[in-house]
């Protein structure tokens, strides 16, 4: 496991701070649980986003959010991304 050392403004800590209690975590716990929960965030946003713009298939987007394909379609209709087309239907609908 790598380590990972940075300066934070004393704002930014004392928002940890509470978070550690209200969590009742140490301090290397919170911050992997939250930098855990921010990539996931961003995988998911970049995969929609790559879906959106009609760069990858909609399998490969859930791929690339480590979602199962059910749960990565839930998430696209959720936020109102359309991923059937024409270029991509074919590959989709073989790969499910």
């Amino acid at each position: 496991m790598g380590t990972i050392s940075a300066r934070v403004p004393d704002e930014l800590e004392d928002e940890l701070d509470a978070y550690l209690q209200d969590e009742n975590l140490d301090r290397s716990t919170a911050v992997r649980k939250l930098l855990s929960e921010r990539l996931e965030e961003w995988r998911r946003e970049r995969a929609l986003d790559q879906l959106a713009a009609g760069t990858i298939t909609f399998t490969r987007a859930a791929e690339l959010a480590e979602m199962s394909v059910w749960d990565f379609a839930q998430l696209a209709n959720e936020r109102d991304v359309t991923w059937v087309g024409g270029d991509h239907v074919d590959e989709d609908l073989e790969a499910l």
